[in-house]
Parts: structure tokens; sequence; C-alpha cells
């Protein structure tokens, strides 16, 4: 899955980068005061460009009275210094790797992101090998850009720019949130805990600061934030990675186990995916498949099934069998 450009973060990991490349390395206060965060946060900075981006980082004992200086790995150190732009020599299934990436980026249109996904695009066009500029142009028409179902965060850009500074710094915010299901705008503190991407939209994790439950907001529903002086601690518990895998879609709540019978038309296209961690297909003999599934986010789960019309058919749990049969007793009513 293609993940959130968080470019402010980015820039703030690469500054870090930058001072730890230096030969001299650099200390928690200068990490600090580049970067405008406090200690605490320094440490997390170094701990996630050894695990996520997989760079080694030393550091030098403390002399009396002195800080404790880290610094890349002097190998690491080494192969950076020797790349250069011009040198990079990508292969064509590179390129065509990278243009697939900005094929999935509509969902920047109109935004300050999408201008810079497309000056590094220009960039790159640049550095092509000689004799390569005609199959790139081929190559730009290979992936189409559809705008739908992608979700518009033109005037949005402040408000993603806000909160990539609330999910690394960890601070608290107070938000205006215009919630659907209620049918008003509500006012509350969260505590931002990561973005991501999921069909076309940009969504965040967050903890409701007053009672402590995790939730999922749509980007562009958030129409004012502003972030307070509290930081807060991040969960232990707290596992996005895990959530979605168990979640059918955006929405996590109580565990709920289903068995659904779908056409023989329908199973090549059931089979073909996988719906959620935890599936089983049996096929039956009239090439009709029963799905069971252990999921969480009944909702969407349901929406899914009346999308299939008569081609699927809950069968377990009885109280879920009952509720979609109410749902197409109501759908029935419209026509009549």
């Amino acid at each position: 899955m293609v993940k959130i450009m968080r470019l402010k973060i980015l820039k703030k990991l690469v500054d870090a980068i930058t001072l730890l490349s230096q030969p001299t390395g650099t200390t928690i206060a200068a990490l600090c005061e580049r970067l405008a965060i406090d200690k605490r946060q320094a440490y997390r900075v170094i701990e996630e460009i050894q695990s996520e981006f997989k760079i080694m980082i030393d550091k030098d004992r403390p002399m009396l009275g002195s800080e404790t200086r880290y610094y890349l790995d002097k190998e690491f150190s080494r192969r950076l210094s020797d790349i250069k732009v011009a040198d990079l020599n990508l292969s064509l299934a590179e390129i065509i790797s990278l243009y697939f990436i900005k094929g999935h980026a509509g969902i920047y249109r109109g935004t300050d992101i999408e201008t810079n996904i497309e000056r590094a695009f220009g960039k790159m066009d640049v550095f092509v090998p000689e004799g390569l500029n005609k199959k790139l142009e081929k190559i730009k028409t290979i992936f189409l850009t559809p705008d739908k179902l992608t979700k518009d965060y033109t005037g949005k850009e402040e408000i993603i720019d806000k909160l990539t500074d609330a999910v690394l710094q960890q601070k608290t915010c107070l938000i205006e949130y215009n919630s659907f299901s209620a049918g008003e705008t509500k006012i509350y503190h969260i505590d931002p805990l990561k973005l991501f991407e999921w069909n076309g939209g940009l969504y965040l994790w967050i903890r409701v600061s007053e009672y402590g439950d995790m939730r999922t907001l749509a980007i562009e529903r958030i129409d004012k934030i502003s972030l307070t002086e509290k930081v807060f601690s991040y969960p232990d518990d707290f596992n996005p990675d895990e959530l979605m895998d168990d979640a059918f879609g955006i929405i996590g709540d109580d565990p709920v186990f289903v068995k659904i019978r779908f056409s023989a038309e329908q199973a090549p296209y059931i089979q073909e995916r996988q719906w959620c961690k935890k599936q089983d297909i049996k096929n039956l003999e009239d090439g009709s498949i029963i799905l069971s599934m252990n999921t969480s986010g009944w909702f969407e789960v349901k929406k899914w099934i009346l999308s299939f019309g008569a081609d699927a058919e809950i069968l377990e749990p009885a109280d879920k069998r009952k509720e979609v049969k109410e749902a197409i007793k109501q759908m029935a009513s419209l026509y009549k």
C-alpha cells in the first residue's frame, strides 16, 4: 500500500541526517535547536532514522562535562558522500516504478504536495540517460491518474502541515471537526498518532485526550486546528498496522465473525483478493464459495455485502443476517 507522504516530517528527518553526517557529528542539544523539538523527541528521531531508514548511528562517550556526540556510521557516510544525482543511473524498471507511484498521487491534486511531486519529477527528467527521453514520454502515458473517488484537499495544506508537526512533536491539538454522524461541528482535544491514506482519502489515527479512546478522523472534515503546549505520551500498546490488518476497512470496532456465500459468478472476484488478515474460503460443488472472516468494522462489512445484491448471502451470525435482511426490506420498500 502507498503510504502518505509526510513532507514536513521528512524534512525534519533530512535536517537531522544532515547534522549527523557532519565530520564532528552532532549533539542532542543541536538537534533540538535545529528541529525545534525537545530532548525526548530528539532521541525518538534518532531511533526512527535507525529503525525506518536502516541507517546506523554511532556515538562517542562524553568526556567529563561534555555532551555525547552522535554521528552517522563512517562507512555509510562515505557512501553517502559519493552519491551524485546525475549518477543515479536509474534503470527503466525503476523509472516505471516511480511513475507508477506518481500515478497514485492524485489525492494530492491542487495542494503544495502535488507541486513538490511535479518539481521532483521535473528534476529527474533532466538526468534521464541520453536516448531514453522518447521512452520516458511513452512511460508517462502508461499510468492513468484518475480523479474519481479521490478527495479534494485544496485549502487544507495548513491543516495537513500542522498535523504533521503535531504527530512528530507529540503535541495535543484543539480541533473543530465536522462530524457527519452527529450532524454537528465538535470541538475537542486530540492526541494525533498517525496519518494514513485509504481509498483516495487522508485519515488520522487519534486518541481523544479526555476519554482516551482511539478513533479515525477524515482530514477534510477538520475545519480548524491549533497545537497546544501539552506534550502527550505515545501509547505503548498502539499498533496502527495491526489495527488496519484486523479491520475490514478503516473503522475498527468489536471483532465480528461472518460467513458469506457468494455466487459462482462472483466467486473468481472474491478469490483473487485478500479481504482481511483472517479469512478462509470453501469451494462448493455448484461453483459458489463460502467466505469466512474474523474481522472488525461491521458497518463497512454490511455495506460491502449489500453491494453484491443477490450474489451475496450472509449465513452467520444470525443477528447480523437479520440486520442485513431488514436493510434489504427497507431498500425494497423504496421501489414499491
